[in-house]
């Protein structure tokens, strides 16, 4: 079995709903996603998967939609404050979460025809959450 991975850093805020901690406060974080492919067999460059097309389907993505952005819960009631003062506003359905952001990504990159077994978001250098396939 082949593997092959590429870090993605990028920067976001976000705000947890139904939450009793500090993390139910806007804040921010330096985080990094780990995205790893697998498969059975190379292509005809030796390759499973060029990090120059993880770059492009997945990076870009995050790029344009979760880097310096606000990633918020579709139920959040600062949602339209935000949007009417022109912030940039990434909307989950769900609480985001490092387990739904790093399953959210996941999702973005299977979408995008990928290989892809698994993504772990490091939210900080000592806090990661993951989203796989199961065996």
């Amino acid at each position: 079995m082949y593997r092959v991975a590429r870090e993605i850093e990028f920067c976001y805020g976000h705000r947890l709903l139904n939450y009793s901690g500090k993390c139910k406060h806007l804040h921010g974080h330096n985080g990094k996603a780990v995205i790893m492919l697998e498969g059975e067999s190379l292509d005809s460059r030796g390759m499973l998967v060029d990090f120059t097309d993880i770059k492009v389907m997945v990076q870009r993505w995050i790029d344009e939609n979760l880097d310096h952005n606000m990633i918020l819960c579709k139920d959040d009631p600062l949602l339209p404050l935000l949007q009417e003062r022109g912030e940039r506003v990434f909307i989950m359905e769900l609480n985001p979460t490092a387990e739904n952001i790093a399953k959210l990504i996941y999702d973005h990159a299977r979408e995008a025809k990928l290989p892809v077994v698994e993504v772990v978001l490091w939210e900080t250098a000592h806090c990661h959450a993951s989203y796989g396939q199961t065996k």
